[in-house]
């Protein structure tokens, strides 16, 4: 996977340490407690641990979007130990809804994946309730494939 990636509008670039204020709003934000779950990130010593976390696994990868060198957003491919294949996700700032950018970063990601990396198939997970996260994996050609059950939610699984 690549490093960086630029799009029309955007700029994607590998998650580090300095993000780890960003990382911090983003992970706070009420969508992203609602949908993905609260982490527990209070402090920047707490951010900074969780992006040495993350950045020391190498089956999680995170891209901080950024536009016009504001961070806006992340977009991840993460191979989780209950999925078969690498799964896409995203977060954006609230502020940043509804702009097409999600869409313009994720299909960047989505794309070299698919074409660059030998990846037969990516999927994606969300929760059903998510429903701009669901017409965003639709507009991405993502197909809904079926529903697990986890300790703690049931996710549905889309794929491409």
């Amino acid at each position: 996977m690549q490093s960086i990636y630029t799009t029309e509008r955007l700029s994607l670039s590998k998650l580090t340490i300095h993000d780890a204020t960003f990382i911090k709003e983003l992970v706070n934000t009420n969508e992203w407690i609602k949908y993905i779950g609260n982490r527990n990130i209070n402090t920047a010593e707490d951010a900074k641990n969780y992006v040495r976390k993350i950045m020391s696994n190498p089956a999680i990868n995170y891209w901080v979007v950024t536009l016009k060198g504001v961070s806006i957003s992340i977009i991840t491919l993460i191979k989780r130990e209950y999925l078969e294949h690498y799964d896409i996700g995203f977060a954006f700032l609230p502020l940043f809804f509804k702009n097409g950018y999600a869409y313009e970063a994720a299909k960047a990601v989505l794309e070299d994946a698919m074409n660059n990396n030998n990846h037969q198939k990516i999927l994606a997970v969300t929760v059903e309730d998510n429903i701009n996260s669901i017409k965003l994996l639709e507009k991405l050609e993502m197909r809904f494939e079926k529903k697990i059950k986890t300790e703690n939610d049931v996710l549905f699984i889309f794929s491409r």
